[in-house]
C-alpha cells in the first residue's frame, strides 16, 4: 500500500504571480489532508520565490498528517529547518536559476557534509530523506550518511519519449527502490509524475510513498483540488 504526499509549492508560484496573498497554499494542504492526502511538502529555497517563512511556520501549526521540508543542505536552510521541525526533512540540490529541482544530490561529493547534517536533524527528532537520482552508488552512500528514506527522481523516466527509454528508465527507478528496501530504507519517488506514466508503478511495491504536485494542480484547475487528489489516490494505491 502506497500513500500520497501533495506538493503545495505550485499553489505558492500562482500567488506569487500576482504579488498577493491568495490563493494561500495553506488552504491548499487542509484540502488535500481531507480528500485523503497522507502528507504535505513544500519546498522552503534559498530565494523564497514561492514558499516563505510565513507558510512554513502555519504549515507547521495546521498540517495533521505529515510535514515535509524540501531544502538545500545550507547552513541556513538547517537552522530553519531546526527550530520548525518539520516530520521529514528532505534533502534536495538547489540552484538560483532552474525552474525546479533538476537532478538528485550527489551524496558521494560530500559524504561527511551529509553525515553531519543529517546527525543534527534526527538529534532533533526529524526524519531525513535524500532527493537521489535512481543510482545504485548513490543510494549506498545514502544509506552510510544515515538516511531514514531515499526519494528516488523520477524525472529521467518523465520526460523519456521513446517506448525503449521509459521502459529503460522505469527498470532503473525499480532497482535502485528495490536496493533501498534491502538496505533497509524507505523508499520513496517523485518528479514529473503525472495520471499516465503514475499507473507503471503498481509493479513496485517497496515504493511506499509517492511526492505529487505540479501534475495534480493542474488538474485542480479543471476539476478542483480535492476531485484531482482522489483521482491520483485511485492511481497510486489501486487497490
Amino acid at each position: 500500500m502506497a500513500i500520497l504526499s501533495i506538493n503545495v509549492d505550485h499553489i505558492a508560484t500562482i500567488r506569487e504571480a500576482r504579488g498577493i496573498d491568495e490563493p494561500d497554499p495553506v488552504l491548499a494542504a487542509g484540502i488535500a489532508e481531507l480528500a485523503g492526502a497522507e502528507g504535505i511538502i513544500c519546498h522552503l529555497r534559498e530565494d523564497q520565490r514561492h514558499i516563505k517563512d510565513r507558510d512554513l511556520d502555519i504549515l507547521k501549526q495546521t498540517v495533521k498528517t505529515k510535514l515535509n521540508l524540501e531544502m538545500a543542505p545550507s547552513e541556513d536552510l538547517l537552522e530553519i529547518a531546526l527550530k520548525v521541525k518539520p516530520d521529514i526533512a528532505t534533502l534536495v540540490p538547489e540552484r538560483r536559476e532552474e525552474l525546479t529541482t533538476e537532478t538528485g544530490l550527489d551524496v558521494i561529493d560530500d559524504m561527511e557534509k551529509y553525515k553531519r547534517i543529517t546527525g543534527m536533524l534526527k538529534d532533533a527528532g526529524i526524519s531525513v530523506s535524500f532527493f537521489i537520482d535512481p543510482d545504485p552508488d548513490q543510494i549506498k552512500a545514502a544509506s552510510r550518511a544515515g538516511a531514514d528514506i531515499v526519494e528516488l527522481h523520477t524525472g529521467h523516466y518523465s520526460e523519456a519519449k521513446t517506448d525503449a527509454d521509459i521502459l529503460r528508465q522505469f527498470e532503473k527507478v525499480k532497482e535502485a527502490a528495490n536496493l533501498a528496501n534491502e538496505l533497509k530504507l524507505k523508499a520513496h519517488a517523485g518528479h514529473g509524475l503525472n495520471y499516465i506514466n503514475i499507473k507503471r508503478f503498481s509493479s513496485i511495491p517497496v515504493i511506499k510513498e509517492y511526492s505529487i504536485g505540479h501534475s495534480i494542480i493542474a488538474r485542480a484547475v479543471i476539476v478542483g483540488l480535492d476531485q484531482a487528489i482522489r483521482e491520483m489516490l485511485k492511481l497510486v494505491d489501486p487497490l
